[in-house]
């Protein structure tokens, strides 16, 4: 894929993922063409410069190139079937799969898509829309190794990370290996934010002595903690609505491997008890309130 002959770009899913993906590729020269239910999302992309088709399987038939980034593997299942409307002409066209979904429900999309003359590849995104901007992401990458270095081009658009890990699925291995840690880093932040105030130490100051530590500092604590500082949750980085799917699909994931997860099913109860406070459509770092509530301290 030679940088003087972009592809035209379909992007399936125009969420907050989806729609940073679709907008940088637009600053890059790309023409990006895309679909979503929802009208706010639609509306982003043309406001970006791109064009908003009439359904997923007319984003197929004319993109060289299909990104999809969805919340659910029923979405997956209903865009797989629709673009079976529409089989690919000549090579194969390649599918890149972005979503944090169950191993086996991308597994049999690939299969489904393989039927229809196309290639998916197991994508998945680690890090958040707001840190696209840093390009602070990691894409990884997993599928045929020719395809995957086919659209190698379109990664170095969003990330300078992202390696080719290995065979279709060792992408979603991966990123449940990370939202596992990153999972329990963020209820630990929590939790260190409250003992600080209990104790009568401003966390500012931890931050700003731990932050940037080699030891101590992650871009987890960098970017979550200031919110708990604030104690302001949004604009979320993530939701905590949404957070709960991807921890589901984590803890099943264990449970079929029969691989015990203390640490991890520990902050699952933080998160619920979120949940339970309203703050379903907040970052996840507010479950710095959670810790604050069962402390007795008041917002």
């Amino acid at each position: 894929m030679a940088k003087q002959d972009k592809p035209v770009v379909g992007i399936i899913g125009l969420g907050i993922m989806g729609g940073m993906m679709a907008e940088t590729l637009l600053q890059q020269g790309y023409k990006v063409i895309g679909f979503d239910i929802a009208i706010p999302c639609k509306q982003r992309l043309r406001q970006a410069g791109g064009r908003v088709v009439r359904s997923n399987a007319q984003v197929a038939l004319e993109s060289d190139v299909v990104i999809i980034s969805l919340a659910s593997s029923e979405a997956l299942a209903h865009v797989v079937d629709e673009l079976a409307s529409v089989p690919h002409q000549g090579g194969k066209q390649i599918v890149i799969e972005t979503s944090t979904l169950p191993l086996a429900d991308k597994q049999a999309a690939a299969k489904a898509l393989t039927k229809q003359s196309r290639t998916m590849l197991d994508c998945p995104i680690s890090g958040t829309a707001a840190r696209m901007k840093d390009r602070a992401w990691t894409v990884y990458v997993s599928g045929p190794p020719k395809a995957c270095k086919q659209v190698a081009p379109l990664f170095q658009v969003f990330t300078d990370m992202a390696p080719y890990v290995g065979a279709l699925g060792s992408g979603t291995k991966l990123k449940f290996a990370a939202n596992h840690l990153v999972a329990i880093y963020n209820v630990a932040y929590a939790e260190m934010v409250n003992l600080c105030r209990k104790m009568d130490l401003d966390p500012q100051v931890v931050l700003e002595h731990f932050g940037n530590s080699p030891v101590l500092g992650t871009g987890v604590m960098r970017l979550r903690v200031p919110f708990m500082i604030d104690r302001q949750y949004t604009p979320p980085t993530m939701k905590v609505q949404v957070w709960q799917k991807d921890m589901q699909v984590i803890g099943d994931m264990a449970k079929s491997v029969n691989c015990p997860t203390p640490l991890f099913q520990t902050c699952a109860s933080v998160y619920t008890a979120a949940m339970a406070m309203g703050l379903s459509q907040s970052d996840t770092a507010s479950t710095a309130e959670v810790l604050a509530l069962m402390s007795g301290q008041e917002q």
